[in-house]
């Protein structure tokens, strides 16, 4: 190791301070001699160890602890290097970091600026693998009840791999020799930085696919990579792969590897290919064998067809043999029947002439209508004579009786007679009059206009501007005024009142047109 002297840092034309031939430093000058002494002598190295307490800060720089059963120190990626790092650091992960040894000058302790970091050895990446395997299952992701049954014959497949490669060929010969079918491949680098999340965006991609959209969505996905060392297969055992591979809602087949490699997405995906060639046998059957096994089940189901009909067949000719004759079914129905219609027909004879035989005796006791109409002739003419008899009887009474009366009693007799007929008659034409006077019109509130004169009046059109008229009601007399309207129209009256108005001297006036007195009975005079 080359060691650099203080001397070399300072000028040495400096006087020692009193008392000593040493030079006083500051704090921050022995800080940064180190520093560059540490630098200078050691330049890049690879250091092996185990990751303690390591810290991704908000800032993006990346602090942790490299120590081993002898030591510890400090390490510090910076962001611009995290970002290219090939692995996620986890405690208690031993690991081969390389770097330049520096220091911390504010806090005196030298640290490792690491540039990349590797696993150390095989066995450190299978105890990373099975610690994360056994953190995964814990959160259920390889559970049995999440995996999907593979559809029996996908219209599209859906391929995640590289597009160089020899697995994309090998899927697709396969596919073409069993069932063509309609295959998309995302083309996606396995292996180096940044392949986990382009693997895990793939498998996003493809499931955010529209079912009805312009690309059409898979009905299965194939995950393939060929083989490889552990290292080499190490993006397919990252989480964010793992983590797309269960949440996939297409069911997922991986295909990572030979047979004997096991990568964490065989645990998340639905069903595990030891090859990618194996993976597109999974996917699609074998046409030829469905189309012989299609043929062989038309010709099982043809022959089971015909012995299916063979047996009823036999069934029905053997149940057959059992039954009577339709003829001799009907031969005792139809000779029913025969008998039924004669004895019928004989009834029906039978029942007419003891209809007809009721029908004669009932006549027989009926009257005929001629001696019928005879007898009522006879019984009005006795009527007639007895009738005729009576009143010429009742005349010859009445005649006696009168011829017995004095001339004074007749006289009176016929007096007092004709005047009863005569009261009467006159009591009912005054009934008459009286129900006909126009005063009963005036009674239900119509009334009589006259002019001047005493003359009624009939229409409107009789009257004029300025003319006083007499009104008489049932029970008096007013006078009153023809007024016109502006528009040269007599005063209009309510339809109602008009129509009473116009009634009255129909029934009143025409009768009492030549009276201008009243009697003092108070009845008008007729004529």
């Amino acid at each position: 190791m080359r060691i650099v002297m203080a001397d070399q840092f300072f000028d040495s034309s400096e006087k020692p301070a009193p008392g000593g031939n040493l030079v006083e430093l500051s704090v921050g000058e022995i800080s940064q001699a180190v520093k560059q002494t540490l630098e200078g002598a050691f330049g890049r190295v690879r250091v092996r160890g185990e990751v303690g307490r390591p810290n991704y800060h908000g800032s993006g720089h990346l602090y942790f602890t490299l120590k081993d059963a002898d030591a510890a120190m400090d390490a510090v990626a910076w962001r611009g290097t995290v970002g290219k790092l090939s692995l996620k650091l986890e405690e208690g992960m031993e690991v081969i970091a390389t770097g330049r040894i520096s220091s911390y000058p504010k806090s005196s302790r030298y640290q490792i600026v690491v540039e990349s970091v590797e696993l150390a050895g095989e066995g450190a990446l299978l105890k990373l693998l099975e610690d994360r395997r056994k953190k995964l299952a814990a959160e259920g992701l390889f559970d049995a009840d999440r995996k999907q049954e593979l559809p029996f014959l996908p219209d599209v497949i859906g391929v995640v791999t590289s597009p160089t490669g020899a697995v994309i060929r090998d899927i697709l010969h396969r596919l073409d020799d069993r069932f063509p079918r309609h295959v998309l491949m995302w083309p996606v680098p396995v292996q180096g930085d940044g392949a986990a999340a382009k693997i895990a965006a793939a498998i996003n991609g493809f499931n955010a696919l529209q079912p009805d959209g312009k690309i059409p969505r898979p009905d299965v996905l194939i995950i393939a990579r060929g083989g490889g060392s552990l290292e080499d297969l190490w993006q397919f055992n990252e989480e964010v792969v793992v983590r797309a591979a269960a949440n996939s809602e297409i069911p997922l087949i991986s295909a990572v590897g030979h047979e004997t490699d096991t990568t964490l997405i065989d645990y998340a995906s639905d069903r595990r290919a030891p090859t990618p060639t194996a993976a597109a046998e999974m996917a699609v059957p074998v046409r030829a064998e469905l189309l012989a096994q299609v043929l062989d089940d038309e010709r099982r189901m043809v022959a089971a067809a015909g012995r299916l009909m063979e047996d009823r067949r036999n069934r029905i000719e053997g149940l057959a043999r059992g039954l009577p004759r339709p003829v001799e079914l009907l031969e005792g129905a139809m000779q029913s029947l025969d008998n039924q219609t004669e004895r019928l027909t004989n009834g029906m004879a039978g029942q007419i002439e003891r209809a007809g035989a009721r029908l004669a005796t009932a006549s027989a006791s009926l009257r005929h209508p001629r001696d019928v109409l005879d007898r009522a002739a006879r019984d009005i003419a006795q009527l007639d004579g007895r009738l005729i008899g009576s009143l010429r009887a009742l005349v010859r009474d009445r005649a006696a009786r009168f011829e017995g009366l004095s001339p004074v009693e007749r006289m009176t007799g016929g007096m007092n007679r004709s005047i009863a007929n005569a009261d009467a008659a006159l009591k009912s034409s005054g009934q008459l009059l009286n129900s006909l006077s126009y005063e009963r019109v005036l009674d239900r509130g119509f009334a009589l206009v006259r002019d001047g004169d005493g003359e009624p009046l009939m229409q409107a059109s009789a009257t004029s501007d300025g003319q006083t008229v007499s009104i008489h009601f049932s029970d008096g007399d007013v006078g009153a005024t023809i007024m016109k309207d502006s528009g040269g129209q007599k005063e209009k009256r309510p339809p109602k009142e008009a129509s009473k108005a116009a009634k009255a001297p129909d029934t009143s006036t025409r009768r009492a047109a030549k009276s201008t007195a009243k009697p003092a009975g108070g009845q008008g005079s007729l004529f």
